[in-house]
């Protein structure tokens, strides 16, 4: 805050130099003695005019004597007002810059104060840190507000997380349970129920492996889901599953990263413990169509099941694409559900696309594109990617397509509301 005010004050201090500078410099000891010359010989040419009017009969004897009183009488005014006013122009010039010294910073200090932060001078406080005192002690006062609020969904669910973070399983449940009908409708909170299940001594049961798939089944590329998922398969011995499952998860992951490596690990263990084989998924540029492949290919059954095509966009929707955005074509079966069977990620900015859907792209190894004959196919263009549709995303209708197409064009053409 110091500095700025040293600051503002050396700028007012340096423009009110330069504008009062003026201000200093002398008149000439010779200014008024030059002015009543000039009048002078002005009015001697106006009284040499009158002369020559009357001489030439342009101005009769009586104008004449009226106009030349009136020269004479603003001659004597004008000669009056130099002499008695001589000093005025000093007094004036002293006057000016007074005012403008003044006014100037009051005016500067005012305008900031209206249009400026001086909030933001001083320096925001040190971060507050709460100790685990603190926490117990607002979870406790949240706790006791939800008891006179019983609908309030989003509060239990609050609780319910905060009661997981601090490791009080039970308690986090039964909050669970009080914010179900919120709970139901939002995969992330179905995993976290999910976890918090798992985590107690029924471990994972039926309910919990119920609420992962219907957490999946809102959004397929849920991490945490697929994790979990991976993870009761592997303890239950469906190594396959549990390969499955994180390779999919691996998918989603930064390639390299630490989370990657380790995801990496794990599907080497299932796979070792399975007797799978180990083979890697393998990028295929054919056509310049980026899609994971799964290595081997089982009879003509395998080869059909697969569907091609092209998204596009529509004219007026092509400068609303998101830098940063995902392109989604997803396939589900045509027969009403909503769980995808397969689900295609790249990256927008190359649009148009082409894509092909297969095996090696399926959310389950239970679910195949081989078992539905017909599928219903859609674009869409997310900036956050998430599976559920958000506001602001880029989508154009779904097709129905029979297994084995080719040369499908979806055309991106409509803004979600």
């Amino acid at each position: 805050m110091t500095g700025f005010m040293i600051g503002a004050a050396l700028m007012v201090g340096v423009t009110l130099l330069l504008l009062l500078l003026p201000f200093r410099r002398r008149r000439p000891a010779g200014a008024d003695f030059s002015r009543q010359q000039l009048n002078a010989a002005i009015y001697r040419d106006q009284f040499a005019e009158l002369e020559r009017d009357r001489a030439a009969g342009a101005l009769a004897q009586d104008d004449y004597e009226v106009a030349r009183g009136e020269l004479q009488r603003r001659l004597l005014e004008d000669s009056g007002n130099t002499t008695d006013n001589a000093n005025e122009p000093a007094v004036t010039s002293r006057a000016l810059p007074i005012s403008l010294a003044l006014a100037l910073p009051l005016g500067a200090i005012l305008l900031y104060l209206v249009l400026g932060s001086p909030a933001a001078m001083n320096p925001p406080p040190p971060e507050q840190s709460f100790t685990n005192e603190d926490i117990e002690r607002m979870v406790g006062n949240l706790a006791a507000k939800l008891e006179k609020e019983p609908d309030n969904l989003q509060g239990w669910a609050m609780l319910a997380r905060s009661y997981k973070a601090m490791g009080r399983i039970p308690e986090a449940l039964r909050a669970f349970e009080r914010a179900n009908k919120l709970v139901e409708t939002n995969a992330t909170l179905l995993v976290d129920y999910a976890d918090a299940l798992a985590s107690s001594p029924a471990g994972f049961n039926a309910k919990v492996i119920a609420l992962i798939d219907k957490a999946l089944e809102l959004d397929p590329a849920n991490a945490q889901a697929l994790w979990l998922r991976g993870t009761a398969a592997f303890d239950t011995g469906k190594y396959a599953v549990a390969a499955a499952d994180w390779q999919r998860l691996l998918s989603l992951l930064e390639p390299g990263s630490e989370d990657a490596r380790t995801v990496e690990a794990n599907i080497a263990e299932a796979q070792a413990k399975g007797g799978l084989p180990a083979a890697k998924p393998k990028v295929d540029v054919t056509e310049g169509n980026p899609r994971r492949t799964g290595g081997t290919a089982k009879g003509s059954a395998a080869a059909k099941a697969v569907v091609t095509g092209r998204v596009e966009l529509a004219a007026g929707i092509a400068g609303k694409v998101p830098d940063g955005a995902i392109l989604m074509v997803v396939a589900r079966p045509n027969d009403g559900s909503r769980m995808p069977v397969a689900v295609l990620r790249v990256p927008a900015a190359g649009l148009p696309q082409d894509f092909t859907l297969d095996d090696s792209l399926a959310l389950s190894p239970d679910r195949s594109l081989a078992q539905f004959p017909e599928l219903q196919i859609e674009a869409r263009i997310s900036q956050s990617g998430q599976a559920i549709p958000q506001p602001g995303d880029l989508f154009g209708p779904a097709q129905t397509v029979k297994l084995g197409a080719s040369k499908v064009v979806l055309k991106v053409d409509q803004v979600r509301q």
